[in-house]
């Protein structure tokens, strides 16, 4: 059996097909007794509108992609997941591009959703959270923006004109060291990330300029880049402890490297807070779930996500919202921080 079409149903309710999508799409009035002809005749036949001749009377397919860096961390997922719960509120379906790192894995994605003809794109990671982003990537970008809505979460490129919604990264990493320094912590160093990664060095950039309020600095030895994963935070602590004058406290970069540096002043012997006192940065569910539960910087990730959807949607009708939504973190005290003790 042949299935029906919008021209059928158009034929058969002696309308014109603009008449059967205006009805489907609800995007005009229609008198109310042509729309009740219609509706009778589309129940009739059990008809299901074809999503790609849809996308084509619309110029919109309903989907949105998200690129971002490694679904591993717990902090991307919890991004996703009030992504996902806004846009499936707002009709769409999701496109998940899970890159790995791997900036040549961005651009095949870009050209993946070019090809896909997705409403638009949430961007997080990757070459937008570069020191120097190099010019070709930063253009590819460009380039696809200028023919799909796109927005930036926590990241940027310089003279891009991308809106972009993100957390206010330097203001936590000031207010973890405000809570050390309240402590009467004066020994502190700072584990994980990578140098050229903005994301790591606006945390570096603001502990420090925290430290220097109270007279302090935090010494070339006690500042450990690496990586952000847990086996990095691990092996950077134990290179921080295995030092002369050890700190007495530590900010990680994120909440992974803050789980391995616990991992390791364990290892090594200590109490947490008694002997040492770590703070990590996302607050993802793992920061609850460590023993001892993990001091951290709230980055409001579920938020983070609604709002970058918000956005877009905003793009893709037309709308003008702002060029920037700035989240605001919170720091939430939980046991792996205590006084100084030496």
């Amino acid at each position: 059996m042949t299935p029906i079409t919008i021209y059928d149903i158009a034929r058969e309710a002696n309308v014109s097909v603009s008449t059967v999508s205006r009805v489907l799409n609800d995007t005009a009035p229609v008198r109310a007794s042509t729309r009740e002809k219609i509706m009778s005749i589309i129940e009739k036949h059990q008809f299901q509108p074809n999503a790609l001749a849809r996308s084509l009377i619309k110029k919109e397919t309903g989907t949105i992609a998200i690129i971002l860096p490694d679904i591993t961390n717990p902090f991307f997922p919890e991004v996703f997941w009030g992504a996902e719960n806004e846009a499936r509120g707002l009709g769409y379906t999701f496109f998940l591009c899970n890159t790995a790192g791997d900036h040549g894995r961005e651009s095949e994605y870009l050209s993946i959703l070019r090809e896909k003809r997705v409403d638009g794109i949430i961007f997080l990671g990757g070459r937008i959270n570069l020191q120097n982003c190099p010019e070709e990537m930063a253009q590819e970008l460009i380039e696809m923006g200028k023919r799909q809505p796109i927005v930036l979460v926590n990241g940027n490129l310089a003279r891009s004109g991308f809106h972009r919604v993100y957390t206010d990264e330097a203001a936590g990493a000031m207010q973890a060291a405000e809570h050390l320094l309240t402590l009467g912590h004066r020994e502190i160093a700072f584990v994980g990330g990578l140098q050229k990664m903005s994301t790591t060095m606006v945390k570096v950039k603001a502990v420090q300029k925290k430290l220097q309020e109270y007279g302090l600095e935090i010494p070339k030895e006690r500042l450990r880049l690496g990586s952000f994963s847990i086996d990095d935070g691990k092996r950077l602590m134990s290179e921080l402890l295995e030092q002369d004058n050890p700190p007495t406290a530590v900010i990680c970069v994120n909440d992974y490297t803050a789980i391995g540096a616990i991992k390791a002043a364990i290892n090594h012997g200590l109490s947490i807070p008694n002997d040492i006192s770590i703070v990590g940065f996302d607050d993802t569910p793992l920061a609850s779930a460590v023993i001892p539960e993990l001091t951290t910087v709230s980055q409001n990730t579920y938020q983070l996500g609604k709002l970058a959807v918000d956005v877009l949607h905003e793009l893709i009708n037309q709308g003008k919202p702002r060029k920037q939504t700035i989240l605001q973190p919170q720091l939430v005290v939980r046991q792996s921080t205590g006084p100084v003790s030496r």
